[in-house]
């Protein structure tokens, strides 16, 4: 078994591809551009054999497109569980159209006839023109994203002085690189679907989960080793998982629990279940702490109280079957700060009566006797800050207040109010 040789740049490339595959080996190709022959490289491209003929068969150049067309049937589109037939007749299936250039860009023109387009089924659509990807495609793409990333790191280090042609190989082999992730990503998109069913209905978007998972995806592609001898696809669902997991965590509550908190709460959640099967009841908090070492009994039950505090909406209908009269929670809560109107009556009428017998006062005692008590602000002041207001001393301001709450008590106004 012949170990991959240096190719492209110097040795530092190449030490990173020693990785024994059978069959593997480089060809001379002529790179174009624009029709016309620039040079001749050594191309990163190993060639496969050719079981029947014996022969060398090209795989491809860094530069050609890497897409794969998908074969005529669906077998392909359907993988990892994902079906995009929505079961329709041919006919209603004719209000859904879906166009794409020739060179399989990002733009897709949908038409809707009479209907509002399902983001889901575009988004299947547009994740199943890629062809999945064999073992071998994987370790090919995944060297060359390796080889993409050194490269990058080198022309990071370099300080100006390094050859305008080793420069350019290396620009050559990140672009490559950067090829061949898009392409590792898009052919593992209907992986992450696949998972991502599996964590409906709980508080979070499908196509949120979607693109949490997808995040994950970017984190295996960039993280992925082929010489461990593991699929891409057994690699990259734990990080998957791990993406949407952690989304629902913090994105799925009305109120956020820390995600420590929450798989706290799911640990616990997964042995009542056990014992739940095991004792044919519901375990108490001791027995549960005897299976959870680290957590006492109190703590499990203040734990799951969190679990059990789930918010309602003030907009939930409770008369959802009565389509004459729609009746909601905030409708019928009781709010303990709230007045009702007779509250809000006499309120407004003791107002008018203090106001009336603060009338019957002079200025200055009307102003005394309501910034004495707050009746301007809400806020009463002190015979010392009522003294510098009207530029007197606090035993003047007291004398003049008694006299004045005096002079209230035995009026007639002051009488009725008491009444």
């Amino acid at each position: 078994m012949d170990s991959l040789k240096q190719v492209l740049v110097p040795e530092e490339i190449s030490s990173i591809f020693q990785y024994d595959i059978s069959a593997h080996n480089f060809n001379e190709l002529e790179i174009k551009a624009d029709g016309i022959p620039v040079e001749r490289i050594k191309s990163t491209s190993p060639c496969r054999s050719d079981a029947v003929s014996g022969k060398k068969k090209p795989i491809r150049h860094p530069l050609e497109n890497p897409y794969t067309p998908l074969p005529t049937t669906d077998e392909g589109v359907n993988d990892h569980d994902i079906n995009v037939s929505d079961g329709k007749s041919k006919e209603s299936a004719k209000s859904f159209v879906l166009t794409a250039d020739e060179d399989d860009a990002v733009q897709e023109q949908v038409v809707v006839a009479g209907a509002t387009a399902d983001p889901v089924k575009v988004y299947l659509k547009q994740i199943g023109k890629v062809a999945l990807l064999n073992a071998e495609q994987e370790v090919d793409l995944a060297l060359r994203i390796e080889a993409g990333l050194f490269a990058n790191e080198k022309l990071m280090a370099d300080d100006g002085k390094m050859d305008k042609r080793l420069r350019w190989d290396y620009e050559q082999i990140i672009h490559d690189g950067k090829v061949a992730k898009n392409h590792l990503l898009e052919a593992n998109l209907r992986l992450v679907v696949s998972l991502a069913k599996r964590y409906t209905g709980r508080g979070v978007l499908f196509l949120d989960l979607i693109q949490e998972g997808n995040l994950g995806l970017i984190r295996a592609v960039e993280k992925f080793d082929c010489t461990k001898g593991f699929k891409f696809s057994t690699y990259a669902t734990w990080w998957i998982r791990q993406a949407i997991t952690r989304a629902m965590a913090d994105q799925a509550r009305t109120i956020r629990i820390p995600v420590h908190m929450v798989e706290v709460i799911n640990k616990i959640a997964r042995v009542q279940r056990q014992m739940l099967q095991d004792l044919g009841r519901e375990p108490t908090p001791e027995e549960l702490s005897r299976n959870l070492i680290d957590l006492p009994p109190d703590e499990i039950v203040e734990v799951m109280s969190y679990d059990a505090q789930e918010p309602i909406s003030l907009s939930a209908q409770l008369n959802e079957f009565d389509e004459e009269e729609t009746i909601v929670i905030g409708d019928v809560l009781y709010d303990p700060e709230d007045f009702d109107i007779m509250q809000v009556f006499l309120i407004e009428e003791r107002s008018k009566q203090i106001r009336s017998i603060l009338d019957s006062l002079s200025e200055r005692d009307a102003g005394i006797v309501a910034l004495r008590f707050g009746l301007a602000d809400g806020q009463p002041k002190t015979l010392d800050e009522i003294g510098r207001v009207y530029g007197v001393t606090r035993e003047r301001i007291r004398q003049l207040e008694k006299a004045a709450l005096i002079f209230l008590r035995e009026s007639t106004s002051t009488q009725i109010l008491e009444d």
